[in-house]
């Protein structure tokens, strides 16, 4: 799915776009790299499972879009209980073009978006960096919760995946910002 790459016409708003891009690389990433039999395993407790975890992220952009840019299309949602690694892969992608549009529609220099909706009962926030450091703290905290979750079930990530994740330079080429972090690309 395209994302708005050239099409945001202030550095802030270009960053922001090719930050989030790079957030849903790693997400992408870490499901493909998963072992099939962790999407599903149940951990122990009342903990929610890798499925659960990545079908909340994607509900959680899905309602940051509808609250905050309604004119924007959001995407089908998922079934927790039925998704499989390939659809919660499709949707984040589509779900994650959808926020990159938001962001850049939220920092660019027409500023179409003055506020930020995290979710109905929050108190709305102006359009501000403190939005994309919101987003990028909710999916780092759940990638984080998936990592240690795969591990504490036996199913640790090989070292090499964990590297690329924090690959910044290779993330930002495989997203088609061929110049990398900090260059206007």
């Amino acid at each position: 799915m395209p994302t708005p790459r050239n099409k945001v016409p202030n550095q802030l708003g270009r960053a922001s776009v090719q930050i989030f891009a790079v957030n849903d690389r790693m997400n992408q990433t870490l499901i493909k790299n998963l072992d099939s039999n962790a999407w599903r395993a149940k951990p122990p407790g009342n903990t929610r499972t890798i499925a659960a975890i990545f079908t909340h992220v994607h509900s959680v952009r899905c309602k940051w879009v509808r609250l905050t840019a309604p004119h924007l299309k959001v995407p089908r949602q998922l079934n927790r209980a039925e998704c499989t690694p390939e659809q919660a892969r499709t949707v984040l992608a589509q779900s994650a073009v959808r926020c990159q549009e938001m962001l850049a529609e939220a920092l660019g220099a027409d500023g179409r978006i003055r506020t930020f909706l995290r979710d109905g009962w929050a108190r709305p926030w102006p359009a501000g960096i403190e939005m994309l450091c919101y987003m990028l703290a909710h999916e780092a905290h759940h990638r984080g919760q998936v990592c240690l979750l795969a591990h504490q079930l036996g199913f640790r990530l090989r070292n090499q995946v964990i590297s690329e994740m924090w690959s910044w330079e290779k993330l930002w080429k495989d997203c088609g910002y061929a110049r990398g972090p900090g260059c206007d690309s």
